[in-house]
């Protein structure tokens, strides 16, 4: 049996590389890949784009993606052979004191994850620790659940939000995390579900998603002060800023979006004046992906009818084209192994 990886080499450089099938070490799951998705933070790899501190090349990509576990190495319990199954993409240390508070996303061993510094998804298969595995249900879409990390990051933002059935909530960009967390907020009932994107098309889609209401920047901006919660997603140079001016008086603020440096910074008067509470979500710990799975097997959530673009592993270099490329009709891009 052999294996195909996409392997960037260096950035702008990659070629599809075929070897014998990576074997799960002690502790260890081998999955085959089912589909593994391709986000901002993968062309940001491709292009060079991404800190340094946090890409090692050469690298296999791929943090998003589900599988079937099809080997396990020593002490892993061989009764997971078969499972369909996601995996958290942070390698926390588990016995830090952050990761012992819960915090595994702020491990203080360091940064290390599937996909970026580790071999990641855009491969026929990968190995992960079983620590970090999430079985799904037995009849579960592997294709849909190929999308339950950026899920895991919006489960999140949801909970450090703490929506509220009745409450006012915005959230700003209408990419595969805004859509993703219009789902999961439309099913806590909230008085208003406002999505805020350039994007006439990806506001009609979150509407068939369960918000309210679709805005365009400018409409936003009138509303200044309207919204208890506020979920940014879009990462745009300006949308930190805009978006802690929507919040009202003493509200919540959730930053998700990876910004840029020279992003537009948050107005400290109006921060202070206004009482608001921001927080920031880089990935997701591992109660974040718990409730991420659970709601997707509840169906609370559907990340299926994001996906508008499939791939082989050949076709890669077409794929990541399409990512960033602008046009609003291309939605999350697939690899199928």
């Amino acid at each position: 049996m052999s294996s195909r990886s996409v392997v960037i080499e260096r950035p702008g450089e990659h070629r599809l590389e075929t070897g014998p099938p990576p074997e799960p070490g002690p502790g260890e799951v081998r999955l085959r890949v089912a589909a593994a998705g391709i986000c901002m933070s993968d062309r940001e790899v491709y292009d060079g784009h991404r800190d340094a501190a946090y890409v090692r090349y050469p690298v296999v990509p791929g943090h998003e993606w589900s599988g079937t576990v099809d080997a396990v190495g020593a002490g892993v319990d061989a009764g997971l052979v078969g499972r369909g199954a996601v995996a958290e993409g942070f390698r926390n240390c588990g016995i830090c004191r952050r990761c012992r508070g819960g915090d595994t996303s702020l491990c203080a061993a360091g940064y290390d994850e599937t996909g970026f510094t580790r071999p990641g998804a855009f491969a026929d298969h990968v190995v992960v620790p079983a620590r970090l595995l999430h079985p799904l249900a037995d009849d579960a879409d592997l294709r849909a659940a190929a999308l339950l990390e950026p899920a895991a990051v919006v489960a999140a933002a949801v909970r450090a939000g703490r929506a509220e059935a009745g409450e006012r909530v915005a959230v700003v960009g209408a990419g595969t995390l805004g859509l993703l967390a219009v789902q999961l907020l439309a099913a806590g009932s909230p008085g208003e579900l406002a999505v805020v994107d350039p994007r006439a098309e990806r506001g009609l889609r979150a509407m068939e998603f369960g918000a309210s209401a679709a805005l365009a920047p400018q409409e936003a901006a009138e509303l200044a002060g309207r919204y208890d919660l506020v979920v940014e997603t879009a990462g745009a140079p300006s949308t930190a800023a805009s978006s802690c001016l929507l919040a009202r008086r003493g509200g919540r603020v959730v930053l998700t979006g990876m910004f840029t440096p020279g992003a537009t910074g948050i107005d400290p008067v109006h921060l202070s004046l206004s009482q608001l509470t921001v927080r920031s979500v880089f990935g997701a710990p591992s109660s974040a992906w718990s409730f991420a799975v659970r709601a997707f097997g509840a169906g609370l959530i559907d990340p299926g009818p994001l996906i508008t673009h499939e791939f082989p592993l050949e076709g890669f270099a077409n794929a990541v084209s399409l990512v960033g490329g602008g046009d609003p009709k291309t939605g999350k891009v697939l690899l199928r192994p």
